[in-house]
C-alpha cells in the first residue's frame, strides 16, 4: 500500500521562486506540485503548512561525524538525528576518523554503519594521503561524494605535504577534489612565536593570527594553481578571508566551473571579537578571523564566487574543549543550528530565502552530481522542511540534540523553527522531536 502525505498551503521555494501551494508525496517521491491538490483518500496523511515555507532538505556536504574510532564525541546515528531536527536530510563526511577513510575497505565499513545507523541520507569522502594513490585509483567515484585532501593539518592529522604526490593524485582522478587549505610551514612558524611567549597556555584571540590569512591564502592559491596546470575538479572547503574570495570566480554557472569554492555557518556568523566570550568554542582550523573577513564573505557569497553553504559539523566534548590552546582541539558542533541561523540572516536582511536553498540545497546536489535531491521537483525523493519564520525559540542544554552536548549558539534566540523534516517520504523530524524512523539512504550520483 501506498504512504502518501499531502502538504496543503505552502509558500514553496525552489530554483529561484516562491510560489503558494500543494506537495503530494506518494511513497518516498515528490508525485505532484500544484495550486491545489484535493485529499484522495482517507488513509492520506494531510499537513497544513498555513502559508509556512517548504524548502528542499538542505545537503551538507562536510561534516564530521567521529565514526569509527570517535564515538565519545559523536556518531552518525546522534549527528543524523541532529541534523535533521536542522533541516538537514543529506550529509558527506569526512575521512578523519580512526581508522582513516584512506582504504576501499574502511570506506565500505562506513557505509555499512550508516545503513543500520544513519536518520539522514549518507555519503562519504575518500581520504587522500601521501601514500595512497593506488587505492584512490581503485575507489567508484559513482559511489562516493569525492575526495578529500588535507592541505593543512587538523583533527587526525591526514596532512598531504609532498608536491610530487599532490600533482599526482591532482592529475590521476576526474572525482571532485575537496581541500582543506592552510599553510603547514607558516602556522608551525607563528604557533612557535606563541608558544615562546606564552607556553601551551595562549590566548585564544591568537589563534586567527597563528592560523593567519596567509597561511590560507597561500594554500589556497597554490591549490587552485595546480588545479589550473592539471585540469583537476577542485573544491575549496570552508574559506575564511576577504583575500581567498578574489581567487574565484562568477563569470560561468556553477555546473560549468572547475574550481569552486564553500563558506561555513561559523565564518559568517562569528568574527575575532567572540573569543573573548566563547573562547575555545569557536576555535576552529581555519580560525574565525575579523568582521571585515566576513563582510567579504558574505558580499562573495551573494555575488557567486562562493558556491555552496555548509557546516563542517566538528564535535568535541566540553572537557577537550576545556584544555589549554595547544591541547584544545578546534571545531564545533553545527548541523542542529545552521539553517536557523541562515534565516535569522534573512531576517537582518542579509540574504535571500532563496539564495538560502541555492547555496545549501541546490548547489551541493549540482556540485557533487547527487541525483534527485536538493530541489523541490516531481519525481525528486521527497527531502522537505518546512520553516516557520516566527516561532521563537532559545537554544539551551535541553533542546541540544548533539551528542556532545553543547552548542556555539547556547543562549541564541532565533526568529524561526522548523518543523517538519521528511526524508526520503517520511516524516522523520516534527516540531522538536525526532520521530523513531531512519529513512536514510545511500545517496546516489549521476556521473
Amino acid at each position: 500500500m501506498k504512504r502518501n502525505t499531502l502538504i496543503k498551503n505552502a509558500k514553496i521555494v525552489n530554483e529561484g521562486q516562491i510560489f503558494e501551494g500543494d506537495i503530494l508525496i506518494e511513497d518516498n517521491v515528490i508525485a505532484s506540485i500544484d495550486s491545489s491538490i484535493s485529499v484522495k483518500s482517507a488513509d492520506m496523511t494531510v499537513i497544513d503548512a498555513e502559508g509556512n515555507y517548504v524548502i528542499p532538505g538542505l545537503i551538507d556536504d562536510q561534516v564530521h561525524f567521529r565514526e569509527p574510532g570517535l564515538t565519545h564525541k559523536a556518531n552518525i546515528e546522534t549527528e543524523s538525528r541532529a541534523a535533521l531536527a536542522g533541516g538537514i536530510t543529506s550529509f558527506i563526511e569526512m575521512p578523519n576518523t580512526k581508522p582513516q577513510t584512506t582504504t576501499v575497505e574502511k570506506l565500505e565499513e562506513k557505509f555499512a554503519i550508516a545503513s543500520k545507523s544513519s536518520h539522514a541520507n549518507y555519503s562519504f569522502m575518500f581520504g587522500g594521503t601521501n601514500n595512497n594513490l593506488e587505492e584512490i585509483l581503485k575507489v567508484d567515484t559513482k559511489s562516493v561524494a569525492g575526495l578529500k585532501l588535507f592541505l593543512g593539518s587538523s583533527t587526525g592529522n591526514m596532512l598531504v605535504d609532498d608536491p610530487e604526490v599532490l600533482e599526482k593524485i591532482f592529475s590521476s582522478t576526474n572525482m571532485v577534489i575537496s581541500v582543506h587549505c592552510e599553510d603547514e610551514g607558516t602556522i608551525r612558524e607563528n604557533l612557535a612565536k606563541y608558544k615562546a611567549e606564552y607556553g601551551d597556555d595562549i590566548p585564544m584571540e591568537f589563534h586567527p593570527i597563528i592560523r593567519s590569512e596567509e597561511a590560507c591564502y597561500l594554500s589556497s592559491s597554490k591549490a587552485i594553481e595546480l588545479a589550473k596546470k592539471t585540469g583537476a575538479r577542485l573544491h575549496v572547503f570552508h574559506l575564511s578571508t576577504g583575500k581567498e574570495t578574489h581567487l574565484f570566480s562568477n563569470k560561468i554557472p556553477l555546473k560549468d566551473k572547475k574550481i569552486t569554492s564553500e563558506v561555513c555557518i561559523h565564518h559568517l556568523w562569528f568574527s575575532d571579537e567572540d573569543y573573548k566570550t566563547k573562547g575555545s568554542r569557536i576555535k576552529w582550523n581555519p580560525a574565525v578571523k575579523t568582521a571585515k573577513d566576513r563582510d567579504a564573505l558574505w558580499k562573495a557569497l551573494l555575488d557567486d564566487r562562493i558556491d555552496v553553504i555548509a557546516t563542517d559539523h566538528a564535535p568535541h566534548t566540553v572537557e577537550e574543549k576545556n584544555n589549554p590552546y595547544t591541547s584544545a582541539p578546534s571545531g564545533g558542533p553545527l548541523v542542529q543550528h545552521a539553517l536557523v541561523a541562515l534565516l535569522e540572516a534573512h531576517h537582518n536582511g542579509k540574504i535571500s530565502i532563496e539564495k538560502i536553498v541555492e547555496k545549501a540545497c541546490h548547489n551541493p546536489a549540482i556540485l557533487f552530481d547527487v541525483e534527485k535531491r536538493g530541489y523541490i521537483k516531481e519525481g525528486y525523493y521527497a527531502d522537505l522542511v518546512i520553516v516557520d519564520l516566527n516561532s521563537p525559540w532559545t537554544v539551551n542544554k535541553d533542546n541540544i540534540l548533539y551528542k556532545c552536548g553543547w552548542s556555539p549558539f547556547e543562549g541564541n534566540t532565533f526568529k524561526s523553527r522548523i518543523t517538519h523534516t521528511f526524508v526520503n517520504g517520511q516524516l522523520a523530524y516534527n516540531n522538536f522531536k525526532v520521530l523513531d524512523v531512519k529513512a536514510g539512504q545511500r545517496l546516489t550520483f549521476n556521473r
